[in-house]
């Protein structure tokens, strides 16, 4: 009968035969998430045999995590910034590089439970987790969240039930800004749009190019098809900034394009690894209200 210890090893050496980072410490996460216990408690429990229903439950993680399958999707779930989000197939997992782009627009933001409220547009919203840590971080923040992807819309649902943000986030299926009212105020635009040039997308890991969803990383020929498609509608209703995740090498051309729409003071900023991540701009008067979108939609009911 196999111990805990003996899976752990085969585990290991079959996830560092199919390419896995850190096999060894992959392999802990996999056999205690399979078995429901505490790294330490794995580590105490290394000489526990294990039965047949304790192998029928670690065998198909370690399947699905050798077939290089995101381990936030595995899981289940995954932390980022100072919260943890529901994960799901289908959406983007969340990276600790995009916290960058929370933190940067957290500093625009009062933290007084008693400031007026802020209105914060989250575009492309994936799980959630950018603006529902600006939410759930500044309690004066109003959130829409908009994406055209039904598993993110209803994912991100589930996570703003579950951080208790139901009353301050309105979940809007469309593109874009498209769907929010355009006689509801925006003051801040954020966005990890999909910025990978399409041609490099096959040259990704894995986790990314096999099983994250292609619609959240193509980025169209150069990587800006987004950009250049949102900026205008972000400068035309933002009232305070728009801020926006980029690619370690598009900080130049994001930044033209902030610059061409009309936004002052606009800075890019770097993540922890220290590579250019976010770049954000400062619209300075309030725009005059816009016209209703062009495309067809059905009216979006704001919850707040």
């Amino acid at each position: 009968m196999p111990t805990i210890s003996d899976i752990l090893h085969k585990t290991e050496t079959w996830f560092r035969e199919r390419g896995i980072d850190s096999p060894r410490r992959q392999a802990q996460a996999a056999v205690a998430f399979a078995l429901g216990l505490e790294p330490l408690q794995l580590v105490l429990q290394h000489d526990k045999p294990l039965g047949d229903d304790e192998l029928n439950r670690i065998r198909p993680v370690i399947k699905r995590r050798a077939s290089r399958e995101p381990w936030a999707y595995i899981e289940g779930s995954a932390g980022f910034h100072d919260y943890e989000f529901a994960v799901r197939a289908g959406v983007l997992c969340p990276r600790p590089d995009t916290e960058s782009l929370v933190n940067a627009a957290l500093e625009l933001i009062s933290n007084d439970p008693a400031a007026e409220p802020i209105y914060v547009a989250d575009v492309g919203s994936g799980t959630g987790c950018v603006g529902l840590s600006i939410a759930a971080s500044r309690p004066c923040v109003r959130l829409y969240a908009t994406d055209i992807s039904d598993i993110a819309l209803a994912v991100t649902r589930e996570n703003a039930t579950a951080l208790g943000l139901d009353k301050r986030v309105a979940v809007l299926e469309g593109p874009l800004l498209a769907p929010i009212p355009p006689h509801r105020p925006i003051d801040i635009v954020v966005s990890n749009p999909p910025y990978i040039p399409s041609a490099d997308i096959d040259g990704l890991m894995p986790e990314v190019r096999d099983h994250e969803p292609r619609l959240a990383l193509d980025g169209g020929p150069d990587g800006l098809d987004v950009y250049r498609a949102l900026i205008p509608q972000a400068v035309s209703r933002a009232r305070k900034a728009v801020l926006v995740e980029i690619g370690h090498d598009q900080a130049e051309s994001v930044g033209k394009l902030f610059h061409a729409a009309g936004l002052h003071g606009v800075r890019v900023l770097k993540d922890l690894g220290g590579h250019d991540r976010v770049v954000m701009g400062h619209v300075d008067e309030v725009p005059a209200p816009t016209e209703p979108p062009v495309e067809e939609h059905v009216p979006a009911r704001v919850v707040f």
